[in-house]
């Protein structure tokens, strides 16, 4: 018999609205256990493998936590311990790592190097993160909104500043449960017109008209790894796109901030934002333990229904 093909988690739009549904309330589940020092294991004698090509804390804290906590271990790999830095295939390293573990996490910069790993693994890949995507991220501040706030489906969300990874994975998640995400960028960083879904998305720009009404409001560093040589015209671009207070009152009285991490307070969020009381980014930076744990175990295990 031949097996199934793993399922991968390599962008937003790799599951459907039932399946987030699912992990939100595995998320729950677990997350509650975890807090009453419940102990919950089903990943037992399991090995996660973490490939990191860039560098990290969120993502190597997290998924390193989180598959100890669900009782398996994690191999923390960074490019120059693996025969990658001497021009091994990326085709023969997924061919022989995914013999010895059970599920792989990539952390690296072109999307196409994890896809080209996922097209030779034989167990599942998950995006920690690319150049063009980032969809554990948005697993969590999701998972996040909803926590605080009860369904996105209808509400807006406002991103400001920097066009990356991170705005396309909201703008890939916005059809799938019906939210719409105006985004606002400095003239010249704009994402490709292709990713611009006109019934979910719309752009503004001025910052303030994309924070009007808002129901969460969302940023990120203006220079994400990769284009520290752009640093300073980037802080010139960008002046004019810093979350701040203003922007805050013009967003719904109830409205959340976001915010990826790691900050540079003064550039992309004023201080009195991020760490005022719309703010849920600890919140959501701690959410990512448990939306990947729920993640992990969907893709090792299968569906699990409560406990």
């Amino acid at each position: 018999m031949v097996a199934s093909p793993p399922r991968h988690f390599l962008q937003f739009s790799d599951f459907s609205r039932d399946e987030f549904d699912h992990l939100f309330e595995r998320t729950r589940w677990i997350k509650s256990r975890f807090k009453n020092y419940e102990l919950y294991q089903p990943l037992r004698d399991r090995t996660l493998a973490m490939v990191f090509e860039k560098a990290s804390t969120r993502t190597r804290v997290s998924f390193e936590a989180g598959m100890n906590q669900l009782g398996g271990i994690a191999i923390n790999l960074n490019r120059g311990d693996t025969q990658l830095s001497r021009g091994e295939p990326i085709e023969d390293v997924a061919r022989v790592v995914s013999r010895m573990v059970d599920v792989v996490m990539i952390r690296t910069f072109e999307q196409s190097i994890i896809e080209r790993f996922a097209a030779h693994s034989r167990v599942p890949v998950i995006n920690g993160l690319t150049n063009a995507y980032h969809p554990c991220q948005i697993l969590a501040d999701l998972y996040t909104y909803v926590e605080h706030r009860g369904s996105i489906s209808g509400r807006t969300v406002a991103w400001i500043g920097d066009a990356n990874n991170v705005c396309a994975t909201w703008l890939q998640a916005a059809p799938i449960f019906g939210f719409t995400v105006r985004v606002s960028t400095p003239p010249g960083y704009r994402l490709p017109a292709g990713l611009l879904d006109a019934r979910h998305c719309m752009y503004c720009d001025d910052p303030a008209a994309a924070c009007e009404g808002a129901d969460l409001v969302t940023t990120d560093v203006w220079t994400s790894m990769g284009f520290e040589a752009e640093n300073e015209e980037r802080k010139r671009a960008f002046e004019d796109w810093r979350v701040d207070a203003d922007l805050m009152r013009r967003a719904h009285r109830d409205a959340l901030f976001m915010h990826c991490l790691p900050a540079h307070r003064g550039e992309e969020v004023a201080a009195d934002v991020i760490d005022g009381p719309q703010s849920v980014v600890w919140d959501e930076a701690e959410n990512r333990l448990h939306a990947q744990k729920a993640l992990l175990e969907y893709l090792v295990c299968g569906r699990i229904d409560a406990s």
